[in-house]
């Protein structure tokens, strides 16, 4: 597929498709012509990658775990150092943190909803 439709699939912009290309957080075949190829596992990487990168992990540590994403029982780290593993635990943490204001938020705004629902008249 080209750029632009892994590009809206994503919803992640052409350019920064290149970045994670640059940056080595998704490899990009090429077709006969020279024109850069993705291929359709890149859409499900793409949207891991911005998740990664909105719970506030920096590209070096993505580069890293994305492995970890497709399987995680094949990664062998071998500049795994004790700094690494505290910040990936650090980073673990924070996302157990985001989840769980997330999921109170929804359980409040569905409970908001419920009762918006409740003191609603009937039409008609």
């Amino acid at each position: 597929m080209r750029i632009g439709e892994l590009a809206e699939r994503t919803q992640t912009s052409p350019r920064l498709l290149r970045y994670y290309e640059e940056q080595g957080l998704i490899r990009v075949g090429r077709a006969a012509n020279g024109y850069r190829d993705y291929d359709e596992r890149l859409v499900d990487q793409v949207v891991h990658i911005r998740g990664l990168l909105d719970a506030g992990l920096p590209t070096r540590l993505i580069k890293q775990i994305l492995p970890c994403l497709q399987d995680p029982s094949d990664i062998h780290f071998a500049d795994a150092t004790p700094e690494i593993i505290a910040v990936l635990e650090s980073q673990r943490d924070r996302l157990t943190e985001r989840v769980e204001l997330l999921t109170h938020n929804r359980d409040a705004m569905t409970a908001y909803i419920d009762s918006l629902r409740g003191c609603m008249r009937p039409t008609g």
